[in-house]
């Protein structure tokens, strides 16, 4: 296993699409809900813990190897809004075409061929992560970094918050990355999909199925 890997798998710059999303930061800036570090801080780590979780367990199952069809349906079942399941879809196609670029594997192909329009995202990030020679621990640190990282780098934009306070607003949270690794992996490790999170983030939904009607908007979703 090389964990440089890892470094290429989570860099901003993998072609992955990540950019174009926000992570529901442009709703709740919208909201009001971000106003500046503070609240991009409490709005991350309620991020975190829920669709964190749940995304980062996904993604540490896929990379053990579980089925990776049923992970979908397991993601589907945990994602209520039809807005943040197009765009789970988007991205993991998105992603798809730059792992099999990077890491030619059979078990991404199988996966291609079975979601033509696009797998959701934690499903392929954890197959990519097992593609790349990484495995669940790894999977569920790339996945729960962007779960905070992606809201951070929108805000800088939509806000111009300062890029040292948002950097900021991720170190502190570091520590909670490391409990919700923990918790991820070790609810991925039996297998069972049915056991895996299953936390809500209801303001997550209701923001972005307002945020897909928006006639004009910055980021995707």
């Amino acid at each position: 296993m090389s964990r440089a890997a890892l470094l290429v798998l989570a860099d901003g710059r993998f072609p992955a699409g990540g950019h174009a999303h926000s992570g529901g930061a442009e709703a709740a800036v919208k909201a009001g809900r971000i106003t500046g570090a503070a609240s991009l801080e409490e709005f991350c780590r309620g991020r975190l813990h829920t669709a964190g979780l749940v995304s980062a367990a996904l993604a540490a199952a896929a990379a053990l190897g579980v089925d990776p069809v049923r992970l979908d349906g397991a993601a589907d079942a945990r994602t209520p809004s039809p807005a943040l399941r197009v765009a789970a879809r988007k991205l993991g196609r998105q992603l798809m075409r730059a792992a099999r670029a990077t890491w030619p594997s059979a078990e991404l192909d199988a996966l291609a061929r079975e979601f033509p329009k696009g797998a959701h995202q934690p499903v392929v990030l954890g197959l990519a992560a097992r593609a790349a020679g990484l495995g669940p621990e790894d999977a569920a640190y790339c996945s729960v970094y962007e779960s905070v990282s992606g809201p951070a780098s929108a805000t800088v934009r939509l806000l111009s918050l300062d890029p040292f306070d948002a950097t900021g607003v991720l170190a502190r949270l570091a520590p909670e990355l490391d409990r919700v690794v923990d918790r991820a992996v070790e609810a991925a490790v039996g297998g069972d999909v049915d056991a895996l999170p299953a936390a809500s983030s209801p303001m997550l939904e209701v923001g972005a199925e307002g945020h897909a009607g928006w006639a004009m908007r910055l980021f995707a979703s």
